[in-house]
């Protein structure tokens, strides 16, 4: 209970070596992340991934997609992997145990453990000449073993040789864990490249009858190379590709510069002879003795570079660990002996519908395009939402290309041109947008402005004008307030008179919109008419003790010394109050002695107590009031409640 006085006036890299298999949901398949990388080999005839997790003692096998397949863990350390001519044979250097494990690929099951007698090493692997050769020792005494695994040893022979490069009291030698590179291509041939501070020193070696034989070396003197990070064999050269960079001939026990690609920091080379380069951000595919790229990817973060590629065996994919967070994914790689054509499409930003309009563009290349390459040309609009194909289009001499084209419809129309590919290149598409011009035509909406009773159905009718195909009009109501949205309460065909009728409850103030979506020839359109409504009040007076008119206006009679309640229904609104006025009778005129805003319950009731004045002769008149805005909200018009009379008696 309120009460108010007749009397009263108004007032928010590389930084470990763990490697993780992180699966993307139950739908998606595992994939393979790694911080160090454990060495990388690829098994072509059965299509698996081996990576070599440097720190925890796995190896991961996926599939040619980079989808975890097996698994091998609690191995202690894995320093680099190798695969046997045939593939029967994986090999993994464990350098903390000291160790060299043969796994049966298929199933990664050990089937053989090699000790091998250094406390350095093993590190490196590669294997060739019917072995498998391994680098070993330190900074300043770095040597090179082998793996006999034709040799039982039950038989009392060791099928492990240490010291194999170099003799001791030769001008040959070796300062450090040596990089190694073999080709399937030329059994017995060994590339060597020396790591550490303190040289650039390589060499090759002709291992094909056991015994290493130098077939080159260098004394590194920085004069070819600066640091070996990485060495391959060049496929159907005698070279060795030092840091995918630097190509180095052999002949006559030496080396000598024979040319060079861009800067990298390490490559892979193919069977065929293409070269995969790794660099910051990106991975590039060169043609032999080239120094354009036929092909470049994008490898990840530009802050590191792909961590490592290898080709498969058909050269029809690189697989490369790419940077992505401080760590690398394994990635597939797919086409890599295609180019990448650069297509572009211009067309006007606007034009008049059904009126001719020109497209132009270039298809061009890094690697030669086939003379008279043609493109297709498919043209999407309202009509067309699926497109529609239209005729092809050769491209010139020069690349470029053009043609003519009259849009039927209005409207977004987009022009796809796409270039099929050829033996030597990818596909390649490109589209541009046009905003064609359409007819305006007329919509309205009645009832804009309109005040009604609350709860009043009100009928709300759009007029559509003239249109080409689409004669469908939507009506929306959107009531104020923002517990509710804009909802569709009406979507259909206009009638012979281009009417289209819907019925609105007028419980709050609403904004209706009728929306025409267009059509091939006219444009949308929409009109809008915001319609008003008031609030039910109903007001009561309790306590008097009859009713009697004073004039020709009913009063309610109290007792000069009894308070009056003044009870008020409304409807309700989260926070809403409600305005009570009173007004005292003098001397022939009405006077406002108080207005105050009272606070509305949940339930949309409230009761205010007037003191009782304490004499009579006294007439009072009081009322209720919804006031937009001042009431605590916006939501309704603003509402006058109907007077009640006061009369206080003896």
């Amino acid at each position: 209970m309120r009460s108010t006085s007749v009397a009263t006036a108004l007032a928010v890299v590389f930084s470990s070596a763990a490697l993780s298999v992180v699966a993307a949901g139950t739908a998606s398949a595992a994939g393979t992340t790694v911080t160090n990388i454990g060495g990388f080999v690829v098994d072509g005839p059965l299509q698996r991934v081996f990576v070599g997790d440097a720190a925890n003692g796995r190896i991961l096998a996926s599939d040619y997609n980079g989808t975890l397949v097996d698994s091998n863990a609690g191995l202690g350390s894995v320093s680099d992997l190798a695969l046997s001519d045939d593939g029967s044979t994986l090999y993994a250097a464990l350098p903390n145990t000291h160790q060299i494990l043969a796994l049966d690929p298929a199933t990664l099951d050990v089937k053989t453990t090699y000790s091998i007698p250094t406390d350095t090493g093993p590190r490196h692997l590669a294997f060739t000449g019917g072995k498998a050769w391994f680098s070993y020792g330190d900074q300043w005494d770095g040597d090179i073993g082998s793996i006999d695994p034709s040799v039982d040893p039950a038989g009392g022979t060791d099928p492990v040789a240490m010291a194999q490069f170099p003799t001791e009291g030769t001008s040959l030698g070796l300062w450090g864990q040596a990089l190694l590179d073999t080709d399937p291509n030329r059994p017995g041939v060994l590339a060597v490249g020396q790591t550490g501070i303190s040289t650039d020193s390589m060499a090759v070696l002709d291992v094909s009858d056991g015994a290493p034989k130098a077939t080159a070396w260098y004394f590194g003197d920085y004069t070819l190379n600066n640091g070996i990070g990485d060495i391959d064999l060049v496929p159907g050269a005698d070279q060795v590709l030092i840091n995918g960079t630097d190509r180095d001939a052999w002949a006559d026990g030496k080396f000598s510069k024979a040319g060079s690609y861009p800067g990298a920091w390490g490559a892979d080379i193919a069977p065929n002879g293409l070269v995969a380069q790794f660099n910051a951000g990106k991975v590039a595919v060169y043609r032999p003795d080239t120094t354009t790229p036929l092909r470049t990817y994008s490898a990840g973060s530009t802050d590191y570079a792909a961590g490592n590629l290898r080709w498969a065996p058909d050269s029809s994919r690189i697989f490369a660990l790419v940077p992505n967070g401080g760590t690398f994914t394994l990635k597939a790689l797919t086409q890599p002996t295609l180019n990448v054509p650069t297509l572009t499409v211009n067309a006007p930003s606007s034009a008049p519908r059904a009126k001719k309009l020109t497209v132009t563009g270039k298809l061009s290349a890094t690697v030669p395009l086939p003379v008279g390459a043609k493109l297709s040309v498919t043209r999407t609009d309202i009509e067309s939402p699926s497109g529609k194909a239209l005729a092809a289009v050769t491209v010139r001499a020069d690349g470029t290309y053009s043609f003519a084209d009259t849009p039927p419809a209005g409207g977004t129309v987009t022009y796809k041109v796409t270039y099929a590919g050829d033996a030597g290149h990818t596909t390649a598409t490109a589209s541009d947008k046009v905003a064609v011009s359409r007819a305006g035509t007329s919509l309205s909406l009645n009832n804009n402005g309109k005040l009604y009773n609350y709860g009043t159905d009100v009928k709300f009718t759009a007029h559509l004008g003239t249109t080409y195909k689409n004669r469908t009009v939507k009506i929306y109501a959107d009531p104020f307030g923002g517990d509710k949205g804009n909802k569709l309460i009406k979507s259909g065909k206009v009638d012979s008179h281009g009417n289209l009728t819907a019925w609105v409850d007028m419980t709050r103030d609403t904004a209706v919109s009728a929306v025409f979506d267009g059509d091939a020839r006219y444009a949308p359109k929409t009109a809008k008419a915001t319609a008003y409504a008031r609030v039910k009040i109903s007001t009561s007076l309790s306590k008097y003790y009859k009713t009697a008119k004073i004039g020709s206006t009913s009063y309610r009679w109290f007792h000069k010394n009894t308070s009056p309640v003044f009870n008020t229904t409304m409807t309700y609104y989260p926070g809403r109050e409600h305005r009570v006025d009173l007004e005292v009778y003098y001397q022939g005129k009405w006077y406002a002695t108080d207005s105050e805003y009272f606070a509305l319950g949940t339930n949309g009731k409230t009761s205010v107590q007037l003191d009782a004045p304490g004499q009579s002769g006294i007439r009072a008149r009081m009322r209720s009031v919804y006031v937009n805005g001042s009431s605590g909200d916006t939501v309704n018009s603003t509402t006058y409640g109907a007077w009640n009379y006061l009369y206080f008696s003896n």
